[in-house]
């Protein structure tokens, strides 16, 4: 008799192979039987109508603190998320000297946007080097698999001190250090080494995290660290309008280790082609069997205006800073009053910076959200067309679109992957061999991105919701978050439904699949606001064979493990 039998579903088992129908078997957390007719098992789950697939593996989140307190590490799971890679973009909590947990969180808070005073209270440090944060880790019950790369950020600090935060060159000492931290950390079973270069991640306001400024030689001598130990991917989050200037070096480093390395494919507004160039490096590199990878997003990088988010038009007015310390209901009820419209739609700011500037002005980029949201918006339904059909100003159709559903409605802006008002070439990126699911950045952007919806998404939009251009199989979409994102962290006894592989499996219901509005939240320590988003239709998610969540609740189990890469193979 079987554990589990997920009896009569559509099979779609992430190879990318077309669905049959048949049931699954489950023995000791394991795949045994995958099609056909399935014994009876000591549980089993109705399957019938419904798809089943692998669990989804998000490879770039930012759990790095809400893994030490939140065993679901929500919202991921709520979106049938098994396995989570973090560490990513060069941020991250350790290695960290007891004087230096603060800034690491002063770090995080403005890179990531997560609360300061939620990382302070619900973090219990336990920890110095990475290996110990590892260990932590493996000691804290989880209902997924989690993974977790080194930051370049932390490792710079730990060595280098105020020299790193002041961006000083590192000294061959320094580097030798930094190797010798890294070769540890791989060691212990970290899955990789983060790294960022962009200049959109800032801390204290003006201040660009320690490793932005690295030379090439400081980044190719700690890369090359993964080449010698034999695993880990090298992650990198850059400037992407100067993206070309990265790829030698990055395609040098992936040819010596001969090593996965992963760098962040956005369309910008400031370069809106370049994506296209970069898909043809990534297709050279791939014919000359080189492992270079682009971590695309599904949609636009959307950030999220309301009265209850970090950005938004009038985040900076003197009125409503005042405003802010205000319980919400009274904020709100302030801001209907007329007096206080007036006075705070036409009162002076002072100057902001550029990036602020382009997203409070570009009218023709800000969208009502909706209960079903839209994030493939026509120009029609901007607020600049709005302005132009009713000849108001912008500012005053924003300022009562964020009014309505009590003032927690939303308006999306979507940053990236939308210069040309469609994402047909999204689509044409979701094809690539070369490009990898990623940028959900799940536990991160807690007051105004919510993007921890994707995998959620790529099903319901790219297979059955697109009316604006071509849709994708669901065989093709259901692969690239399952076997796709495994293989690019070795993580090969999972991401397809084949005997003898890990029990990761999601049961849909493809007809009551649908994402809900997303929502701010108080539920993290020290009551810290988030932005979360729900979804319909997910019947179960197993991990290692048992459910962890049924019909959209917990079922208290916690199943999962702490993952520790090692020279040929992953390690649970």
């Amino acid at each position: 008799m079987y554990d589990v039998v997920i009896r009569g579903g559509t099979i779609v088992d992430g190879s990318g192979q077309p669905g049959f129908c048949g049931d699954v078997g489950i023995c000791s957390g394991k795949i045994v039987q995958v099609g056909g007719t399935v014994p009876s098992g000591r549980r089993e789950i109705d399957a019938e109508g419904c798809l089943v697939a692998p669990g989804w593996i998000d490879i770039h989140t930012h759990y790095d603190g809400q893994a030490t307190w939140d065993p679901y590490l929500s919202p991921s799971t709520w979106h049938g998320v098994t396995t989570a890679i973090m560490g990513n973009c060069g941020v991250g909590f350790a290695p960290v000297k007891e004087e230096r947990r603060d800034w690491l969180i002063k770090v995080m808070e403005g890179v990531e946007d997560i609360p300061g005073t939620v990382l302070s209270e619900g973090i219990e440090w336990e920890w110095e080097t990475f290996p110990e944060y590892l260990d932590a880790l493996d000691r804290r019950p989880m209902a997924l698999d989690i993974g977790a790369q080194l930051p370049h950020s932390a490792l710079r600090a730990y060595v280098m001190g105020d020299r790193a935060i002041h961006h000083d060159e590192a000294a061959p000492k320094d580097l030798q250090e930094m190797r010798n931290l890294l070769r540890q950390a791989l060691d212990a079973g970290a899955m990789g080494f983060s790294t960022s270069k962009t200049f959109l991640h800032k801390y204290d306001e003006r201040k660009y995290p320690p490793g932005t400024f690295a030379t090439e030689e400081e980044l190719m001598s700690l890369g090359t660290v993964l080449g010698e130990a034999g695993h880990g991917v090298f992650q990198m989050t850059a400037n992407h309008p100067a993206m070309e200037q990265e790829m030698p070096w990055l395609k040098a480093l992936a040819r010596h280790n001969d090593l996965p390395v992963l760098f962040n494919l956005q369309q910008t507004d400031g370069a809106p082609d370049i994506w296209r160039e970069l898909l043809d490096q990534l297709e050279q590199a791939r014919k000359q069997n080189v492992p270079l990878f682009g971590g695309i997003s599904g949609r636009p990088l959307g950030i999220l205006f309301s009265w209850q988010s970090s950005l938004h038009p009038f985040i900076a007015h003197p009125t409503f800073k005042q405003l802010q310390a205000l319980p919400f209901e009274q904020m709100i009820a302030q801001l209907r009053n007329p007096a206080i419209r007036s006075k705070l739609l036409n009162e002076q700011v002072g100057l902001l910076d550029l990036r602020a500037t382009t997203l409070f002005s570009s009218f023709h980029k800000i969208f009502p959200l909706g209960d079903e949201p839209d994030y493939e918006p026509t120009a029609d339904n901007s607020v600049a067309a709005m302005a132009a059909r009713t000849g108001r100003q912008p500012l005053d159709i924003i300022y009562d679109l964020m009014l309505e559903k009590d003032g927690k409605a939303f308006l999306y802006y979507p940053s990236f992957n939308y210069s040309y008002g469609h994402l047909d070439h999204v689509h044409e990126m979701l094809q690539h061999d070369s490009t990898v699911n990623s940028l959900s950045d799940g536990g991160a952007h807690c007051g105004y991105i919510c993007d921890i919806s994707l995998p959620t998404f790529m099903i319901s939009y790219w297979t059955r919701d697109r009316e604006r251009g071509h849709k994708l199989p669901l065989e093709r979409v259901i692969k690239r978050q399952t076997s796709d994102t495994a293989r690019v962290y070795g993580l090969h006894d999972r991401g397809i439904l084949k005997p003898g592989l890990k029990a990761d499996i999601n049961v849909i219901d493809p007809n009551a699949l649908r994402l809900h509005g997303p929502e701010m939240v108080f539920d993290l320590p020290a009551g810290g606001r988030r932005l979360v988003q729900r979804a319909d239709g997910y019947v179960a998610t197993l991990v290692n064979g048992e459910p962890i969540f049924e019909h959209g609740q917990a079922t208290g189990a916690l199943p999962g493990r702490l993952l520790r890469s090692r020279r040929g193979g992953i390690h649970a």
